[in-house]
């Protein structure tokens, strides 16, 4: 399975942005990772193809994870970002379960898409 992240960029403290990820087949769920210059990767999301979600507690909120099956695509839309949202993200797949936090759980990747906020 191949995964492609698109939506990165450069934006103000404040504003919005949507990471996509498309990927190649059929993938039973599907996360978002992050990793801060510096810092580890960590999770941010995941989401099954029944529509279940996850968060990290330290998004408060703000970021929104959803999925079109027929597109096989997953979408993180991202509001009220701060400076210490800057990350690297990455989108993640697996064809069974997997958690918002255990990296492992994901054998497929992508090459991941630049956020940064100032």
């Amino acid at each position: 399975v191949q995964l492609v992240e698109s939506g990165g960029g450069s934006v103000q403290a404040g504003g919005s942005l949507r990471l996509s990820c498309g990927a190649s087949a059929y993938t039973h769920c599907m996360g978002w990772f992050r990793q801060a210059p510096g810092k580890e990767r960590e999770g941010v999301a995941r989401i099954d193809n029944s529509g279940v979600t996850r968060y990290a507690d330290s998004l408060e909120g703000r970021f929104t994870i959803s999925k079109d099956n027929s597109k096989n695509t997953m979408y993180l839309q991202m509001n009220s970002l701060k400076p210490e949202d800057t990350a690297m993200y990455y989108c993640a797949a697996a064809r069974y379960g997997c958690t918002w936090y255990m990296q492992s759980d994901y054998p497929y990747w992508g090459q991941g898409t630049q956020v940064t906020v100032s």
